[in-house]
């Protein structure tokens, strides 16, 4: 991977640290040299434990400081600026998952709205040189038009999650016009990899696996008109956001959005497909899920395909791993981090 002119005197504030995304990211920047100051509020939407391994890789580097904390606390998250003084903050604290946002709004009120607000206002009252921050697909809705891109209507969420990442955008704007705040919004598109997160389908898959449970398939079982995927590896949204560190927008009005993804969509049984061969190479035995097909649920998408034109003028972003070798490395770290084998 290519690191170019990260700057290893500056302060960079990760918060959502011990999430899938921040860790990741910390582990790089640290690679580097980099000084990171990570804040995560541990909270238990998935299994803590997986929390906390990813928090022991990064506290033995030097230069890395964790805070717990939660960015709806705002004297807390005003006071770290105040301590630290960030010169680089990428905002990934948020509550994740759009089914969960239909059983629990409050908690994406509190994390997603009330807390990047509180962002917003710290980088106001604490100078900062660049803000990037955690958008998401799910902002383009029900959108047909394919692939999305960054220029397509997008006032149409379908679930409360979305609703939350499109005020995100909306907020950011707003405080850069107001306060020159260079910020960049991200709208990723289903990220997977090791050490990532329980509640996304090919870990939740993998999961039943182990326990000998059928895995629920949420496409009414056509596979004529399947659901589509755009499957990112981690290792290429690391990428693309370090590239995107020293590259604050210059325009009149200081923010910018750009899709980061794979760019090329996957049918959801295809993915299963591809996820039963690489558990099949780990274990030497074949594997085949048993499956139950079940009616879509309220809030998700038929299909997410990002247009990454704009990634790549901006910092010539070409996703390079593909579905295979990415789930088989998700599966290795799976079977060596649950001892399965």
């Amino acid at each position: 991977m290519n690191y170019k002119n990260l700057d290893p005197s500056k302060i960079y504030l990760i918060t959502g640290v011990a999430g899938f995304i921040g860790y990741h990211l910390a582990e790089k920047l640290l690679e580097q040299g980099c000084i990171v100051v990570g804040i995560d509020n541990i909270n238990d939407y998935y299994d803590v434990s997986l929390k906390h391994s990813r928090l022991e890789k990064l506290i033995p580097y030097d230069q890395f400081t964790f805070k717990k904390g939660d960015i709806s606390d705002k004297g807390m998250l005003m006071n770290a600026f105040k301590e630290y003084k960030p010169n680089i903050v990428i905002n990934l604290a948020a509550q994740a998952g759009v089914r969960y946002s239909i059983e629990n709004p409050d908690t994406y009120i509190k994390s997603n709205i009330i807390g990047f607000y509180n962002i917003l206002e710290a980088c106001r009252y604490h100078s900062v040189n660049h803000l990037l921050y955690a958008s998401s697909s799910s902002v383009y809705g029900a959108n047909k038009k394919v692939p999305f891109e960054e220029s397509d209507f997008v006032d149409t969420p379908v679930s409360l999650y979305a609703a939350s990442k499109k005020s995100n955008e909306l907020m950011a704007h707003t405080y850069s016009h107001l306060y020159d705040i260079p910020t960049t919004g991200l709208r990723f598109f289903t990220v997977y990899g090791p050490m990532g997160r329980p509640d996304m389908a090919y870990f939740g898959f993998t999961n039943k696996y182990f326990d000998g449970k059928p895995i629920k398939i949420f496409n009414n079982g056509n596979f004529e008109q399947d659901l589509y995927r755009d499957f990112t590896y981690i290792d290429d949204i690391v990428e693309g956001i370090n590239r995107l560190i020293n590259k604050p927008p210059n325009t009149d009005v200081q923010h910018k959005v750009y899709n980061i993804g794979n760019n090329n969509p996957e049918k959801l049984m295809g993915f299963i497909s591809a996820l039963e061969k690489a558990l099949s190479n780990a274990l030497e035995k074949e594997v085949e899920f048993d499956k139950s097909f079940e009616p879509i649920k309220p809030g998700d998408v038929p299909t997410t395909y990002a247009s990454i034109e704009l990634l790549n003028e901006a910092i010539n972003f070409q996703p390079k791993t593909t579905l295979e070798d990415g789930l088989q490395k998700f599966v290795d770290w799976y079977v060596d981090y649950y001892k399965v084998k």
